[in-house]
């Protein structure tokens, strides 16, 4: 695997966040956040996800200024990490696969034909041999429609910087989950979409998104516009905290959200216990919906057992490197694409 530039940015409809780190062990120094109008960014299959081009660039640059900010930095690479409801992971298994990856690529692109909901013909494809036995291969495959691809990717050339990488949500958290000697489920949710992903042993068992019901308390909007005018009051930190937490509050209060919330978890869990023969002993959790958020979701939609916590852990900070504006859930994406 190359070594990924070491600035990363994320794009989430509650808003963008940019990390940046010295090395491989991806010990952020710099952290910024900024906001997003929740009528920005509509996350999905279909081009046209920036509704406001503007605003996105925007808050891409002032977020990859704040930590890329030294001299020089304007114009280089960043690992772009999308949201998961613009991509498709698959985990597919083939009796053999051809050794030259150009071969395999079009393998692969043929199967895909009749299971992605877009032209597998002209989607960004990649892939990865997950295990191989005898007669048996497993590749995860991601596939990304290019339009949307290039309509992410030329928002941070318009910004000044160059998408150096490009990683879905999920699979950027799962490159900086820890070894563990017991499998783990993964949850990363936000505002209109929830991902679960079960790893064991640096493999994927399961990967699976759902999107949420995206419909937002009448309270919604007024946090939005007292986000506004404490941003126009020039407080950014506070700024920046309270429109987080308005559009994860949000999302997360809505009785219908939270239920289909804690029924993906319960569905991963079944996977879990029929593939692994046991029950989870932890449940990481990434995205904008803190740990204490989803396990609270989860205890009052009768789910219990499993320990929630972050999959990030204070140590992935540098000293000095404050997180009061930006949650440790939300910097799983960043901070695993930033290592390599």
């Amino acid at each position: 695997m190359g070594i990924r530039p070491r600035l990363a940015v994320e794009l989430r409809p509650e808003g963008i966040v940019a990390a940046r780190a010295e090395n491989a062990a991806a010990v952020i120094t710099e952290i910024a956040a900024s906001p997003l109008d929740h009528t920005a960014l509509a996350v999905g299959l279909r081009p046209g996800n920036l509704l406001d081009r503007n605003q996105v660039v925007t808050a891409l640059r002032e977020a990859l200024d704040a930590v890329g900010g030294r001299s020089g930095d304007r114009g280089r690479p960043v690992t772009l990490v999308v949201p998961d409801a613009t991509v498709r992971v698959l985990l597919l298994d083939f009796d053999a696969l051809p050794a030259k990856p150009v071969e395999a690529l079009a393998v692969i692109r043929f199967r895909l034909k009749k299971l992605l909901p877009f032209d597998s013909e002209h989607a960004a494809l990649s892939y990865q041999v997950m295990a191989t036995e005898k007669n048996l291969v497993r590749v995860l495959a991601v596939a990304m429609p290019r339009e949307i691809l290039e309509e992410y990717e030329e928002a941070v050339t318009a910004a000044g910087y160059r998408a150096g990488a490009v990683l879905p949500s999920t699979l950027a958290t799962l490159a900086g989950v820890e070894q563990q000697v017991t499998p783990v489920l993964v949850v990363n949710a936000g505002r209109g979409g929830i991902t679960t992903a079960i790893v064991h042993g640096g493999g994927l068992l399961l990967h699976r998104f759902l999107e949420l019901a995206d419909e937002l308390p009448a309270s919604f909007e007024a946090a939005s516009a007292s986000t506004l005018s404490l941003l126009s009051a020039g407080d950014d930190q506070i700024a920046t905290e309270s429109a987080i937490e308005a559009h994860v509050l949000a999302s997360a209060e809505s009785a219908m959200a939270a239920r289909e919330v804690a029924q993906a978890v319960s569905v991963a869990v079944a996977y879990y216990e029929d593939t692994l023969a046991s029950a989870p002993e932890i449940i990481l959790s990434a995205g904008t919906i803190k740990a204490d958020t989803l396990r609270t979701i989860l205890e009052e939609n009768g789910f219990e057992g499993a320990e929630v916590r972050e999959v990030s852990r204070p140590e992935i900070l540098a000293a000095g490197a404050a997180t009061s504006h930006v949650s440790l859930s939300w910097l799983a994406g960043v901070r695993g694409a930033l290592k390599s």
